[in-house]
């Protein structure tokens, strides 16, 4: 027996969200869409969808399996529109999490572009800070900032910006508790705290690491920049995240020549080696649109 049968009719039901109008897709008797579906689910030894007199939805397992049937789908049809010449069309759902002020104002905008190329596409952007295991909650990938952890060592990398960082203080700040002129000034400073109390910076060639503290503490790169605006201390973060508060004036940087270090921002994702097409084109696409990221 073909164990491709059934799987056609599984994906035109959970996209019609119907027998009757699946069999119309396929241009088949809804029995015909019945019978395939039963024997699919017979032979996986499992419910995939549950029927009632009046609606058609997938159980878990049968959503689990539509995802990867799709990934399958999408697969031989990107095998069938290269040979051709043509371009691949993606469908189902692309599941991104990330979170901070880089995610917002420019990853949002390249991924609504990748949308638009692919009209069947959905997308789906999770923005929360939390660490979140790809795996099971059926992330295709995450965006990560900084050094990666123990727990990112089951999965894939890749690096898609390097981020110059930037101390920065609004003049009353400054007017009020004087400028710092080393980083171990800002011990004795209000620091505005985002991920980490642990900062580092680099004097001529030697690493620095300060704790700092405050009483100003926020992961969202927007909250953080006004406080400092407000004068309520300085802030250490990537020079994007500040947007036009540079420019304007109304915050200005402190301790530059210290201020060397990079925050890498990269892609993370299952080493799994199937991932699908959906996400190895995105994370394609992002790689392309970010190449050549100008911090300033």
């Amino acid at each position: 027996m073909n164990s491709f049968e059934g799987i056609q009719e599984l994906v035109a039901v959970a996209e019609t969200q119907g027998f009757s109008a699946a069999a119309r897709v396929l241009g088949v008797s809804t029995s015909h869409v019945s019978r395939r579906i039963s024997a699919l689910e017979e032979r996986l030894g499992t419910a995939l969808v549950a029927r009632t007199t009046r609606t058609v939805r997938l159980t878990d397992a049968g959503h689990v399996f539509y995802e990867r049937c799709l990934d399958l789908l999408n697969d031989l049809d990107e095998a069938n529109r290269l040979v051709s010449g043509q371009q691949a069309e993606l469908r189902g759902t692309l599941r991104v999490s990330s979170a901070g002020e880089f995610a917002e104002q420019h990853l949002t905008p390249a991924l609504i572009d990748f949308a638009g190329m692919h009209p069947k596409l959905s997308v789906e952007m999770d923005f929360n800070a939390r660490f979140v295991n790809i795996v099971e909650e059926g992330i295709d990938f995450a965006v990560r900032y900084g050094k990666l952890t123990g727990a990112h060592s089951l999965l894939t990398a890749r690096k898609l910006i390097d981020r110059n960082m930037l101390a920065a203080a609004s003049p009353q700040y400054l007017a009020e508790n004087g400028e710092p002129k080393h980083p171990n000034d800002l011990r004795h400073h209000h620091c505005l705290i985002t991920n980490s109390d642990q900062w580092r910076f680099d004097d001529n060639g030697a690493r620095v690491e300060v704790r700092v503290g405050g009483r100003w503490r926020a992961n969202s790169g927007r909250c953080i920049v006004a406080a400092c605006r407000a004068g309520l201390g300085i802030a250490y973060m990537p020079q994007s995240s500040y947007g036009d508060a540079l420019k304007d004036g109304s915050l200005v940087p402190v301790l530059a020549p210290y201020c060397t270090a990079r925050n890498t921002t990269w892609l993370v994702y299952s080493n799994q080696k199937h991932l699908p097409l959906r996400a190895r084109l995105a994370i394609q696409f992002l790689l392309d649109r970010f190449k050549d990221w100008d911090e300033g």
